[in-house]
């Protein structure tokens, strides 16, 4: 009976457990690597700069989500440009704003403290931070190691004093103290350097390492993170971009406050004067000519006239508002503009169209400062831009229109009251041209004043577009490098070196090592394993030995059973591929295990080639198969009992013939294991090895099963992936492997938990050399 091997996914458990003991012989590798990984990361993470991440949060006043409680300090603020949180985040990102920060913080002179690994930046740990008038005029310089002591800053062995700009060989500097520095006592000195770098790079540093995002699309706050490698710079740079947004977004609305107020002032001082000419001119006409009052009818017609100068008056108004939002739409920096010309415009429709074309002009301003110009976001908002400019121009022209056709009704209606004022007196005719433009004047000062108020409500109402929720904080442990993912990173990537070194080396080991690559290389079962057994010892179980390696003799006598070696089937082959696999050694022990179950026993040497199951036994050679198969002796004179237990017999090779492999083709073989076979229990034959001779394969018919032995680290792999396609041609009857002397490191399906006492002496300095 053949055993079947299980299919592959059943063993998958058992090939990962191979595998990992594959990994044991080489622990000192691992290690070392490990030691490598752990060592050279702690080094990386020394030299490594660590980055702190610092945190803010800002709430946007956004125009179009703004709540009702908001809606009351819109009223007062007619000046305002109307904003959105999207536009607000690229303003925060913008270089300019940034430029600011690092010339308010002088963050292009960083001052660095020397130290024994690496360097660190001393921003507070400096008693001084330098700053310069002329950043563009400075030398950049690295390491330019300076001394404080305490009133003045020594460089190159010259003093310079503080809070003054100095000329020194590197530019015009300034030295300020610290505020973040505080005097502590240290024994050791720390010495100190600082670096002139371009702004432009500093810039660009924090443009990379800031990130600005909305919240969410339903909130107008926004998020701020910034990595820096210092925890208290990074807090006052966050803090210096959210002051220097609100200081920027309150000079841009008092500037447009102040433009505002400045037309309307100019308009106020014109009409002041034209008033006061018009009155000095009415009280020079009143004493010349006793005109104190005039008649009824001069009353009504001053009346109606006064009315219809007031509607003049307006339309002239509005048609100079709209003259003046034609003129600022045609500019082509809309930006730089003035927008106070909707007051007077009663089209809410072009009031919205011109406030809309001032915000797409802000926020392509803003864009094209961060994107530059041929962004394809920037290159929208010009089209946007140029798409509502022609209909602007267009409702101008129309408004235009009705205005001057309205003014010119109102003229015919004034010409009808001209030709009634005909038949009034001369005296009184002039007297009421005067009144009515003077009425006139006072309508046009007064809606001026009116306007101009609420100018000045503009700036009372400028309080902050934002408003800080979460002041900036920074994080007390380092974001980056993050020193737990790099050790287990670094473990990871040598462990795999490791394993494809192991792998690689494995895969081009010509001998056999693994109980799976048997299993991949044939399809005959492997039975049994057994360990490496002491030195020059070729008889490793008796009554007294419960070592490892004796169980394991024990646990293949049993497994025969699953051969159909029983009562009935008795003849058990043993051969291997090559000499010196322990083919012999397994033969002696295994008829050994089977003679101490009282079982009578004989072991036959039928390797006629090469013979030395005798010398194992510590028999003397004698006659043995070579004389019966020639005729010389019978049965009885070659069959002798052995020491090492009264229930093992054993038949030597005899001497070695000339014609081995023709004397073993004789039916003589057949009649000597005939006969063994009804006088024993059980008949172990050695045979010579199936590579070089084929006496196994004449044999092997004759008995009942065959143990095919492999020797770790010793049988070639090409010898066992020829076993399947030979057996096709010359089968080895029932054949199952011995996977013999296998390294306990390397020991896989059998004997964990015995417990023995000698199991850890079989070492590998003391492998067998008689098998």
């Amino acid at each position: 009976m053949k055993l079947i091997r299980k299919p592959v996914k059943e063993n998958e458990p058992v090939r990962v457990t191979e595998y990992l003991f594959k990994l044991i012989p080489y622990w000192p590798l691992f290690l070392c690597l490990a030691l490598i990984s752990i060592s050279g990361t702690w080094l990386y993470l020394q030299f490594t700069t660590p980055l702190y991440q610092t945190t803010s949060r800002l709430l946007i006043r956004d125009d179009k989500k703004d709540n009702q409680d908001s809606k009351s300090m819109e009223s007062l603020d007619v000046i305002s440009p109307k904003r959105s949180v999207d536009n607000e985040v690229e303003v925060i990102k913008s270089r300019d704003l940034i430029r600011q920060v690092v010339n308010d913080l002088g963050l292009y002179a960083p001052i660095y403290q020397v130290g024994k690994l690496r360097d660190r930046l001393a921003y507070t740990s400096s008693p001084i931070v330098i700053k310069s008038n002329d950043t563009h005029g400075t030398k950049r310089s690295n390491k330019i190691k300076f001394y404080f002591d305490g009133k003045s800053v020594i460089i190159d062995q010259k003093k310079y004093p503080l809070n003054k700009l100095v000329i020194t060989p590197y530019g015009d500097l300034k030295f300020e103290k610290n505020h973040h520095f505080t005097d502590t006592v240290n024994e050791l000195k720390p010495v100190f350097y600082f670096n002139l770098i371009a702004p432009q790079k500093i810039e660009q540093a924090i443009s990379s390492n800031l990130n600005v995002t909305v919240t969410n699309k339903l909130s107008t706050i926004i998020d701020l993170e910034l990595k820096d490698e210092n925890q208290v710079r990074g807090e006052d740079i966050l803090s210096g971009i959210i002051n220097f947004y609100n200081v920027a977004i309150e000079d841009e609305k008092n500037n447009l406050a102040a433009k505002t107020k400045k037309f309307i002032s100019e308009g106020l001082d014109s009409i002041e004067s034209q008033m006061a000419k018009i009155e000095n001119q009415q009280q020079a006409y009143k004493a010349n000519h006793s005109a104190v009052d005039i008649g009824r009818q001069g009353q009504l017609y001053l009346e109606n006239v006064s009315s219809n100068d007031q509607k003049t008056s307006e339309i002239s108004v509005q048609l100079s508002v709209l003259n003046q939002i034609e003129k600022y739409v045609r500019s082509k920096n809309l930006s730089n503009g003035i927008v106070p010309s909707t007051v007077g415009v009663n089209d809410p429709g072009l009031t919205q169209m011109v406030k809309n074309i001032y915000e797409l002009q802000l926020e392509y301003e803003g864009m094209k400062k961060t994107a530059g110009e041929n962004n394809p976001l920037v290159l929208s908002y010009k089209d946007q831009i140029a798409k509502i400019r022609p209909q602007i121009l267009e409702n101008l022209q129309n408004q235009k229109n009705i205005l001057e056709s309205s003014k010119k009704n109102i003229l015919r209606t004034n010409q009808t009251y001209s030709a009634q004022i005909q038949t009034m007196p001369e005296s009184e005719k002039k007297l009421v041209d005067i009144n009515r433009e003077l009425s006139l004047k006072s309508d046009i000062y007064t809606f001026l004043q009116q306007k101009k108020e609420q100018t000045a409500l503009s700036f009372i109402s400028n309080a902050s577009n934002s408003k800080v929720i979460d002041l900036p904080e920074s994080s007390e442990l380092p974001v980056s490098p993050k020193g737990k993912i790099i050790y287990l990173g670094s473990l990871l990537v040598f462990f795999i070196l490791g394993l494809g070194f192991v792998t690689a080396k494995e895969s081009l080991r010509p001998n056999i090592m693994y109980y799976s690559e048997i299993e991949n290389l044939t399809q005959l079962p492997v039975i049994g394993e057994i360990t490496e057994g002491q030195k020059k010892q070729s008889i490793v179980i008796n009554n007294n030995q419960r070592t490892l390696i004796a169980e394991q003799f024990r646990r293949l006598r049993t497994t025969l059973n699953y051969l159909g070696v029983g009562n009935e089937k008795k003849k058990i082959l043993i051969t291997s591929g090559i000499s010196g696999e322990g083919k012999s050694f397994v033969a002696i022990n295994l008829a050994m295990s089977l003679a101490l179950t009282g079982k009578k026993v004989v072991l036959v040497d039928f390797d006629l080639n090469n013979p030395t199951l005798h010398t194992k036994l510590g028999l003397q050679k004698g006659s043995g198969v070579a004389e019966y198969l020639i005729g010389q002796e019978e049965f009885d004179a070659i069959i002798k009992q052995t020491s090492v237990n009264q229930s093992l017999y054993f038949i030597s090779a005899g001497n070695i013939p000339d014609n081995p492999s023709e004397l073993i083709t004789s039916s003589k073989t057949k009649e000597l294991l005939n006969y063994l076979d009804q006088e024993f229990d059980f008949i172990i034959v050695d045979v010579a090895p199936v590579g070089p001779i084929s006496d196994a394969y004449i044999i092997s018919p004759l008995c009942d099963a065959t143990l095919y032995i492999i020797r770790h680290a010793y049988t070639p792999k090409s010898a066992v992936e020829k076993l399947d396609k030979n057996n096709i041609y010359n089968n080895l009857k029932n054949a199952a492997i011995v996977f013999n002397d296998v390294s306990l490191r390397n020991f896989s399906s059998y004997g964990y938990g015995y417990g023995y006492n000698n199991v850890y002496e079989n070492k590998q300095d003391n492998r067998r050399t008689d098998i």
